[in-house]
């Protein structure tokens, strides 16, 4: 189950433990006796997700998916699915029964094998996208035959397939070819992925020179427009999609968060419509006792617990904005309204002041 710092609740024990530490992968078992002495459930700060390590409360998780988890479905990637084929296939039968036939389950895959996927597919996976290397973009003959044969056969199988790629500036030639090929074959869609840098794949794409599109993020000069005219300037008889960097920064992104927020955010949280949780915060000098001013707040704003609560690492109470607003000129701290995205990092992204506090002094302090 996971949330955000905007969603940790004043009572639950918090921990720094990192559970994909080298530390905590060499020897678990102090760690997770750490964090069964600390409670039932625990806040992973450097993760921003909820953690249970009892037995009683992990068994309570596994066996309750419908409550953990607001999916309306799931894609099934990272390395390659195919390969655990065993571990794949449990998990595709288990969110099945799970969540009932409407549970939409696709999965990426780059190994064009009919016998995997044709056993996924009995198990009740509803889709598959096939990757294919852009060496092999054309006819689907010789060397692709595989590929041609996975997608053209899939049908029996009552599933839908489709093919995933991302667009290289270099190889508009091919990638028509390869829709054309697409096309005669018949697959239920095609998705073009703008081509965009990363951390791990930076090197490799200045290797071969590609640049990036000053005007686009973190795109790949070309990419784009490559896509375009080759969506734009063609008409498919197969659905053909784009999908630029700034797509996925934007609409998905921002779907991603509402959904986190919605499932995290505090009470006394507003939930924008980007996605972020805004509310209202005091910010508690190092001179001061935290738990002191947090009960001065909440008597000024008449508050009950679950009304707020501290961050005792950020030495902040938390509230709604509404209500900081209405006494924020009768608190000796600084008052703000802030922004802040509903991940581990809880990044903030704006902040008003709301009292003469919370503007800096002549001399550079802050408070009145």
């Amino acid at each position: 189950m996971t949330t955000s710092r905007t969603g940790t609740p004043a009572a639950c024990p918090r921990s720094a433990i990192d559970p994909y530490s080298d530390e905590f992968l060499a020897d678990p078992f102090p760690y997770l006796a750490r964090l069964r002495d600390a409670g039932p459930v625990v806040y992973l700060d450097r993760y921003g997700v909820y953690a249970v390590a009892r037995h009683e409360q992990v068994q309570a998780v596994l066996k309750d998916p419908r409550v953990f988890s607001s999916a309306a479905g799931t894609g099934i990637t990272g390395g390659d699915p195919l390969g655990p084929i065993d571990r794949t296939e449990h998990y595709v039968r288990l969110l099945k029964s799970e969540f009932g036939p409407s549970h939409n389950i696709h999965l990426y895959t780059h190994e064009p094998n009919p016998e995997k996927l044709e056993r996924l597919a009995r198990a009740g996976l509803d889709e598959f996208r096939l990757h294919v290397p852009h060496y092999l973009w054309g006819p689907l003959s010789a060397d692709g035959g595989a590929y041609r044969s996975v997608l053209e056969i899939a049908p029996s199988w009552g599933i839908r397939r489709g093919v995933e790629i991302p667009v290289l500036p270099d190889k508009e030639a091919e990638l028509r070819r390869l829709l054309h090929t697409l096309e005669g074959i018949g697959v239920d869609f095609v998705n073009l992925n703008e081509l965009e840098f990363s951390e791990t794949n930076e090197l490799k794409l200045h290797d071969r020179g590609y640049a990036l599109d000053p005007r686009n993020g973190w795109g790949v000069l070309g990419s784009r427009a490559v896509a375009e005219r080759v969506v734009r300037d063609t008409h498919w008889s197969i659905p053909v999609h784009y999908c630029s960097s700034r797509f996925k920064d934007g609409v998905q992104l921002r779907n991603r968060l509402l959904r986190r927020a919605e499932r995290t955010a505090a009470p006394f949280a507003e939930i924008t419509t980007d996605g972020t949780v805004r509310y209202g915060v005091v910010e508690v000098p190092g001179t001061e006792e935290i738990g002191r001013a947090a009960r001065r707040v909440a008597r000024l704003a008449r508050l009950a617990a679950p009304d707020y609560r501290v961050d005792v690492d950020r030495r902040r109470v938390e509230l709604s904005a509404e209500r900081l607003r209405r006494v924020a000129e009768r608190l000796a701290w600084p008052a703000f309204e802030v922004e802040e995205y509903p991940t581990a990092d809880a990044l903030e992204v704006e902040r008003s002041p709301l009292n003469r506090a919370a503007f800096p002094s002549p001399s550079g302090g802050g408070g009145t």
